[in-house]
């Protein structure tokens, strides 16, 4: 399946997907997310932010964050998990591959293979801690710590990997300054 994906990347990757990519993600950030962001704090009984932009927090923090949010701020946030944050990730996603691909196709400097397609596992982390982020909120009050944790570890690992994926970009962008563009495997 990987490899499937990888070639699909490697066969639509140019300059124009990027930009279509982009184009793709900047309404994410700028619009969508922060009117939900916006509408959460509206909404809740204290100033919190969400649970998917934490990195390094503990299980506790978010079962008092959801109870926070108040009735209203949890309903919105649930309803832009379901909807909004099911959409980014695929998107962001292609994005990064989409980056990769073109940094690091048919190259001798390629870290690894399939490296365009590693943001995948960032995907895989974000609807794995998106899935705990709406069975904690649909399940207030009735919190699980185990859930909770799990969340925590999704959330952790998501970060982690996307900063792999960064530090990939500039790896390629780096070999790619420096005259790697002449090393292209035939």
């Amino acid at each position: 399946m990987l490899t499937t994906l990888s070639a699909f990347f490697n066969r639509i990757s140019s300059w124009k997907t990027l930009l279509l990519a982009i184009a793709l993600y900047v309404p994410f950030p700028i619009y969508f997310f922060k009117n939900l962001q916006l509408q959460m704090k509206d909404l809740a009984l204290k100033a919190v932010d969400p649970i998917d932009l934490l990195f390094g927090y503990d299980p506790a923090r978010i079962i008092e964050m959801i109870g926070c949010y108040g009735p209203e701020g949890r309903a919105v946030y649930a309803q832009g998990e379901m909807t909004i944050d099911l959409a980014y990730p695929i998107i962001y996603t292609a994005l990064c591959c989409i980056i990769l691909t073109l940094l690091f196709r048919n190259r001798t400097y390629a870290p690894f293979p399939l490296v365009n397609v590693f943001p995948v596992a960032v995907l895989v982390m974000d609807y794995l801690e998106n899935a705990c982020i709406v069975y904690l909120i649909k399940s207030y009050p009735d919190l699980s710590s185990l859930i909770a944790s799990l969340c925590s570890i999704f959330t952790n690992l998501k970060w982690g990997l996307f900063f792999v994926v960064v530090a990939l970009a500039v790896y390629g962008l780096i070999r790619l300054a420096i005259g790697g563009r002449q090393k292209q495997v035939a």
